[in-house]
């Protein structure tokens, strides 16, 4: 099985494949009704098309979370573009419980947003504001006001203004392949080039700056961590190890950095000080260490370890003591995610008496656990920092495509399709 010898491997080397076209989306049973919310496409006093639809992107933001069901366009009474034109009645009609309207005027050589958010039932205005910024902003712009009304209604800070950071693979011929380290909207759109290689680049991961990352590329023909900032392009090499050097994974504070080394002949979780460059060994066990993660006092470390047979989550503390168990339920779960509260762990999955990988989450307070996805050979999870969304990698008639599914079990779709294999994606933190 793929997945398990990627564990093994540690993610040394994928097959390589080509993206196909996203498919359209699913949505999958949860244990309530999505709040109903009509997003009105917002008025525009300019002359010439805009390049972006505002109220498409935030309903979309809204709808991706789980949370709310946008109302369909052909289902509105009335479009108003401001406050005092909404007609509640109309709302009541179709069942919406909250009404979002937006009007967009030129000023100055930039476009200036007003938006609104309403209650139906109370009638009352329940957030207002003002964005502006130029015409290729909007997409910023748009994600921001969805940031804002979903935290208003739902007291939970948005995630629809962070990143993606994914690997491609373009494979020309047995021995060309290209691989491309992309940086994208959390939504897939805007992608832009950080790096490119003839060899394999692996496990990005942001720094909680949001402006450096580090990932594993084997340009030396060898697995090697390597630190970039994304602002000014300048990287370096911070391992060269004998064996495995892979999987990093920064602390809290940005100020370290977890990874796994096989140097004393054991694979072992490894923490480094990016100030002093100092390695401190964190694990010490006769079996396979391997994908830390960070738990939220910056103090711990969850780790997949097959130290009771097969691949399980671990929790310890990176300056000693024993390791904890964390998972119990299903004979495989590996590569662990937390949310940013430390309630929700995702993972990879598989289930006792089967033999396909899914996307789960596990509530750590409650221990019951989740299936989020419906395919079978599942990589490589990532969480919004608000902990609403999961993407990961996944196959699809043969190739490899990103997923987001919202935590709550709701909503599941494809990210854009983008040219060659997608895989390893990373979700950054909050960036304002």
């Amino acid at each position: 099985m793929r997945i398990l010898k990627r564990w093994l491997l540690f993610s040394v080397l994928l097959c390589v494949g080509v993206a196909h076209a996203a498919d359209p989306l699913l949505i999958s049973g949860g244990s309530d009704r999505a709040i109903p919310i009509a997003v009105v496409p917002f008025g525009w006093q300019g002359g010439t098309a805009l390049p972006e639809d505002v109220a498409n992107i935030v309903g979309q933001d809204l709808r991706n979370s789980g949370t709310f069901e946008p109302i369909a366009r052909q289902n509105m009474i009335s479009q108003p573009a401001q406050a005092s034109e909404v007609i509640f009645r109309d709302w009541s009609a179709v069942g919406a419980q909250y009404v979002l309207v937006g009007n967009i005027t030129p000023e100055a050589g930039r476009l200036q947003i007003k938006y609104a958010v309403l209650n139906v039932a109370t009638e009352q205005v329940m957030l207002s504001g003002t964005v502006a910024g130029a015409a290729e902003q909007l997409r910023d712009l748009s994600h921001h006001i969805a940031d804002q009304s979903y935290e208003k209604l739902t007291g939970v800070k948005g995630a629809f203004s962070t990143r993606l950071l994914y690997v491609t693979a373009e494979r020309f011929s047995a021995s060309n392949t290209r691989y491309t380290l992309q940086r994208s909207d959390y939504d897939g759109a805007r992608a832009v080039t950080l790096l490119q290689s003839r060899e394999p680049i692996l496990s990005p991961s942001f720094a909680p700056d949001g402006k450096r990352i580090a990932y594993v590329s084997f340009e030396q023909k060898r697995p090697r961590i390597f630190v970039q900032n994304i602002e000014t392009g300048h990287r370096e090499q911070i391992t060269n190890y004998d064996g495995l050097n892979g999987a990093p994974a920064w602390s809290p504070d940005g100020k370290r950095l977890a990874f796994v080394l096989s140097r004393d002949g054991n694979p072992e979780i490894y923490v480094m000080d990016m100030g002093s460059r100092q390695v401190q060994r964190v694990t010490n066990h006769a079996a396979i260490d391997t994908e830390p993660f960070w738990g939220k006092d910056g103090q711990s470390i969850y780790f997949t370890s097959d130290r009771s047979g097969k691949p399980q989550i671990y929790r310890m503390k990176i300056n000693g003591g024993a390791a904890e168990r964390v998972t119990f339920v299903g004979n495989y779960n590996a590569n662990p995610k937390l949310s940013a509260d430390e309630k929700t762990l995702v993972m990879i999955h598989r289930q006792e008496g089967y033999a396909v990988f899914k996307v789960a989450a596990q509530d750590l307070q409650r221990g019951n656990l989740r299936i989020l996805s419906d395919s079978s050979l599942d990589e490589s999870p990532t969480v919004a920092p608000n902990g609403t969304m999961v993407i990961y990698a996944t196959h699809q008639q043969g190739r490899g495509v990103l997923m987001l599914a919202s935590i709550n079990g709701r909503v599941r779709l494809p990210l854009p399709s983008i040219q060659g294999e997608v895989r390893e994606p990373s979700w950054s933190p909050y960036l304002n």
